[in-house]
Parts: structure tokens; C-alpha cells; sequence
């Protein structure tokens, strides 16, 4: 069943498109359940916990595994919201430079070769989701425990105006979270 399950399901992504090629991106990533993990809305202002501080952190460390730019971003109650530019994904694989020794670091996140698509926009969101879910559990002492639900909402930005509305859309999200009816339905508080 399981097997079965998993080819029927709906896909997200827009058909025969090329989710490789440079671009903007409007990329959601919520939590599981819409668990309030990452902290607090307060007066109109997210106050992270240390979950959301790394989430954040991984956003912007996204850049330094992958041949993108991350143009805008803020991580929520339940879900983050970045606008993500994917940049010419021939440089290959990211690698760095670290305390003198050269180590590399698979900007692939998945082995398989009937797997995400090396350099795709899913390749770098599943890395995220990875990383940032094994990290939180290990912070929290639980592993394997989901952290994040199992897809992602992507918006392919066409142009400069809608790049600026959806900027100014991602920076005003703390301030217009108390009038969005769906936040009031979310489990509050996490483990």
C-alpha cells in the first residue's frame, strides 16, 4: 500500500517545467501540522526561539552549499517563507573551506539517481528540510520525530513587480499574522 500511496500522490510542481534553470522562486516550508516550533509573534514582531534561529541561520547558509541567493526570507510561528534566486547551477557542487581543510559537501540532496534532480529547486529544499530536521531533533532529543510537512509551496516570480510584491509581502507577514484566520486554528505550542 504504502508504494501505491506514494505514486498517487498530487505533485505541486509545475508540469514540464524545469525547476533547474536560473530563476526566482517565492518558496513556503511549513511545519508539521502547523506546530508552532520556530517561536512567537509580539507586537507585530516574530521573537524566534532557538529552533527558528536555526532555521533562519540554514536559510541563509543555503547560499554557501548552493549556487543561489537568497533575496528575502522570515521564518514564522509554523512556516518559513523565502524568496529564493537560483543562480547558473553549472558551478556544481558547493564545497567550502573550513579550519584549513578542504571538505566537501554534496549540494545533492538525494543519492538516488531516480531522486530529486541534482541542482533543482527540490534538491536545495529537501536539503533544508534535512539538515534543519536534524538538527532540531537532536536539540530537542527526538529523533526521527517529523519537523516539517512533507512538500513545499513554490511560486515561480516572472517579474521585478511581482519580486517586490512578494519582498514586501514576506517582510510584512509578522505584522498581519493576528488577522489571518487560519493562525488561529494552529497547535500553539510544540513538545
Amino acid at each position: 500500500m504504502g508504494s501505491r500511496q506514494h505514486h498517487d500522490r498530487r505533485s505541486l510542481r509545475l508540469k514540464g517545467y524545469d525547476y533547474t534553470q536560473p530563476g526566482a522562486y517565492f518558496v513556503t516550508i511549513n511545519t508539521w501540522r502547523g506546530v508552532y516550533l520556530f517561536g512567537e509573534i509580539k507586537a507585530e514582531e516574530m521573537r524566534l526561539n532557538r529552533f527558528g534561529e536555526l532555521a533562519g541561520r540554514r536559510i541563509l547558509l543555503l547560499q554557501e552549499y548552493f549556487p543561489i541567493h537568497i533575496y528575502s526570507w522570515v521564518v514564522m510561528p509554523n512556516h518559513i517563507h523565502m524568496i529564493l534566486v537560483l543562480e547558473d547551477s553549472s558551478k556544481g557542487e558547493a564545497s567550502e573551506l573550513m579550519r584549513g581543510k578542504f571538505l566537501s559537501r554534496s549540494a545533492d540532496a538525494s543519492p538516488l539517481p531516480n531522486g530529486t534532480k541534482r541542482g533543482s529547486l527540490g534538491a536545495i529544499i529537501q536539503n533544508y528540510k534535512s539538515v534543519t530536521s536534524r538538527q532540531i531533533n537532536q536539540m530537542r532529543f527526538t529523533p526521527g520525530k517529523l519537523v516539517w510537512q512533507r512538500n513545499y509551496y513554490e511560486h515561480i516570480i516572472r517579474d521585478e513587480l511581482e519580486m517586490s510584491r512578494i519582498h514586501d509581502y514576506i517582510i510584512a507577514n509578522p505584522i498581519s499574522w493576528s488577522a489571518d484566520p487560519e493562525n488561529q486554528a494552529r497547535v500553539k505550542h510544540p513538545r
